[in-house]
């Protein structure tokens, strides 16, 4: 296991050293980037309270969750996947 700390956020990150030697981001790694950031949206906030008070979510929360879900897929696809998967430049930003 490595640890890499991103910029001056001051989070230290683990990642997988797979067998091959290949030191770069595993598809679980770009799945975490995924959730991390729909937790930071509210979303799951939101969906509570849909299911608690019957009122709708913001549109805008739903279509970032298909967002996140496609950049995630499209990411883990790649061959290597970048080792800046989590730089802003990938992923949608919440409004």
């Amino acid at each position: 296991m490595f640890k890499v700390i991103e910029g001056d956020r001051g989070q230290a990150v683990q990642m997988e050293v797979r067998a091959e030697g290949n030191f770069g981001p595993s598809r679980d790694d770009v799945r975490r980037e995924a959730a991390r950031r729909l937790n930071e949206s509210g979303y799951h906030v939101s969906r509570v309270r849909e299911f608690a008070t019957g009122a709708q979510m913001p549109a805008a929360l739903r279509y970032l969750s298909l967002q996140l879900d496609f950049v995630a897929d499209a990411l883990s696809r790649l061959d290597p996947i970048p080792v800046d998967f989590r730089s802003d430049a990938y992923w949608p930003v919440s409004s």
